[in-house]
């Protein structure tokens, strides 16, 4: 009795609910889905008790075609956006601490970012997919205005977002090109088991419209006076099945063969990977402990560090000291002490006074730590952390000579009116030589007055940076430090093979430290030196041949499975088709008999996938 009254039900309904006779129909009510669809999408939750007719297949107003073209674009961009913004993760710190310069509040701006994005991103693709089902169960579209709104108001944000990353970012793009690069064959092996996922629907829709395209061929050779309608209607669907299975199995097509275009770093023999970079601690272990700090740079040295990178200020007394920002603010007490001189230039104050400051309560007690992935302090490192203080360039020079690791620096010009504006270099140089530290532990970075340096301290190793082969052997520089997102290009394969040594900065994520690795390159400078130096092995690493195996056994797998989804939708098709006819047969047989008399058992329509009426076909 509950199939009957299932059946008299279904008598009812149009679209592609009464076509497929699906699950949710089956077990659900059609009237709360249609309701739950329109509600969310057209803000009417009003239930619907008419079902509407079939309508021809583009039925929408030109407005509302218009907006659901909005729709798609803002859907788009927000994608791409929220994508680029993942990739960029290596950047969320630099990024912080910008925000940090324009508002004096530190927070994780970039967290805010990803997740706003994150946010429309999701908003855009719930609309995309209630317009889907709302065209595919031959529904109108009026998208309320609310959303119109928001629609309207996100594309020009998109914009201005894209366009800022264009004017003000150009080189973020590459960290996208890097991702890839390590990337690929997952990416490409993943788009093919989407596709196969993807072909379910894709065949359910062109076996759909083939069908549709037979009644039509049919009702062209039995109704003359509806041949002209028919014929459009049957070049409308064969169009939309050129417009829908064309770019499928083309796309599909070409992920059968972009194996043969993809080169991955992280593609290559096991015995041909380089040994593991070695690590230049950034301001020491900045997650561990206060950066620029003696503990930051002994727990860099503790977790393994080849070297120890720093910036360096000179204080308006001429005592070299170890310092980043351009104020006190971030990384001091300054603002308890002396607020009023809180956004002035460290250069600018006295030694005997930027000794006193606390440089390790911002980091050990604020509730917003610098980075958004640090480990709990113990309670003794959060102690040690309370107590420290600005640390001077001999104490780092003294750390490095005890521990014999290498120095690299940073070395901020003193501003102008500064005593030692001119004579900064010098300075600098005198007191690492009165610090007797051996002078093949100094990467010399600083690429001002290199023949005086070289006159006064030959053992230094010169550092360059992105300069051209030549300018290297005219400097006789053997070592580069370059921005990490310069592996793009090429790889760097021309230093490498003039033996020139590379170090990459900032590398703190451990899928692009892997990529630095399967690069072959020599060290990177990093704030993440605990989790990197935990790695035996670089993520995403894959032998040639068992890529090769991945990818014919992925090819021939997801062609088996695409072609056995589209038998089966043929097939159960022409079961459906089948059981129709003689439906129709046997309904024409009895034609005339008494309604009383008249019984055709339930599971056959339902079966066929009808809501048939009997009273339409009598």
């Amino acid at each position: 009795m509950d199939d009957v009254n299932r059946t008299e039900t279904g008598n009812e309904e149009t679209g592609r609910w009464k076509n497929f006779n699906s699950w949710i129909k089956y077990y659900f009510n059609y009237e709360c889905y249609m309701t739950f669809l329109s509600g969310c999408y057209s803000c009417k939750w009003e239930a619907q008790q008419k079902k509407k007719a079939r309508r021809p297949l583009c039925c929408c107003s030109l407005r509302e075609r218009l907006f659901y073209l909005w729709l798609i674009t803002s859907f788009c961009l927000s994608v791409f956006l929220l994508f680029t913004w993942i990739e960029s993760s290596n950047e969320y710190n630099g990024f912080d601490w910008v925000i940090f310069l324009g508002t004096g509040v530190w927070f994780f701006w970039s967290l805010v970012l990803l997740s706003f994005l994150g946010i429309l991103a999701t908003y855009t693709t719930l609309l995309l997919v209630l317009g889907l089902l709302l065209c595919w169960e031959k529904q109108r579209l009026h998208l309320h205005w609310y959303h119109k709104i928001l629609i309207l108001v996100m594309i020009p944000f998109f914009s201005l977002l894209l366009w800022l990353l264009l004017t003000y970012w150009k080189e973020r793009w590459l960290t996208i090109g890097l991702s890839l690069q390590i990337l690929a064959p997952y990416v490409h092996l993943s788009s093919i088991s989407m596709m196969v996922l993807l072909s379910w629907p894709v065949a359910i829709y062109l076996i759909h419209l083939e069908g549709e395209a037979r009644m039509r061929r049919y009702q062209i050779t039995s109704n003359g006076r509806r041949r002209n309608t028919c014929c459009s209607m049957l070049m409308k669907l064969r169009a939309l099945q050129v417009a829908v299975g064309l770019p499928f199995f083309l796309i599909l097509l070409c992920l059968y063969v972009v194996p043969f275009g993809t080169h991955s770093p992280c593609l290559q023999e096991r015995e041909k990977l380089a040994p593991k970079p070695t690590f230049f601690g950034h301001r020491g272990a900045p997650r561990l402990g206060p950066e620029n700090t003696i503990m930051s740079f002994e727990k860099a040295v503790e977790y393994g560090a080849h070297g120890l990178e720093s910036d360096i200020q000179i204080s308006i007394d001429g005592v070299p000291f170890l310092m980043h920002d351009y104020d006190l603010t971030r990384t001091t007490n300054i603002k308890e002490v002396m607020p009023n001189a809180s956004s002035r230039n460290p250069s600018f104050f006295e030694w005997s006074f930027l000794s006193t400051l606390n440089a390790g309560k911002w980091f050990s007690d604020a509730w917003i730590k610098p980075f958004f992935h640090m480990k709990p302090l113990s309670e003794a490192d959060k102690k040690r952390a309370r107590n420290q203080r600005i640390a001077k360039l001999t104490d780092l020079l003294k750390i490095a000579q005890k521990e014999k690791k290498l120095v690299i620096f940073d070395l901020n010009a003193p501003p102008p009116r500064h005593p030692s504006r001119k004579s900064y270099i010098h300075l600098v140089v005198r007191v690492i030589l009165d610090s007797k530290i051996e002078q093949h532990l100094i990467a010399w970075l600083p690429g001002s007055e290199r023949r005086y340096i070289k006159s006064k301290a030959p053992g230094f190793q010169h550092v360059g940076t992105y300069y051209t082969l030549k300018e290297l052997a005219d400097e006789n520089i053997t070592r580069i430090n370059v921005d990490y997102k310069r592996l793009y290009y090429n790889g760097l394969r021309e230093y490498k093979a003039a033996n020139i040594s590379i170090n990459l900065y900032v590398v703190n994520e451990p899928w692009l430290f892997s990529l630095v690795w399967c690069s072959s390159i020599h060290s990177v400078t990093t704030d993440n030196i605990e989790v990197l130096n935990e790695m035996n092995y670089p993520y995403y690493f894959m032998t040639p041949n068992f890529y090769m195996f991945l990818w014919v056994f992925m090819d021939i797998l997801s062609a088996v499975f695409i072609v056995s989804i589209f038998c089966f939708h043929w097939w159960r098709a022409s079961q459906s088709e089948k059981i129709r006819q003689g439906i129709t047969s046997y309904t024409g047989k009895i034609r005339g008999l008494a309604p009383s008399h008249l019984f055709i058992p339930p599971h056959c329509l339902h079966e066929a996938g009808l809501a048939f009426n009997i009273s339409d076909k009598s």
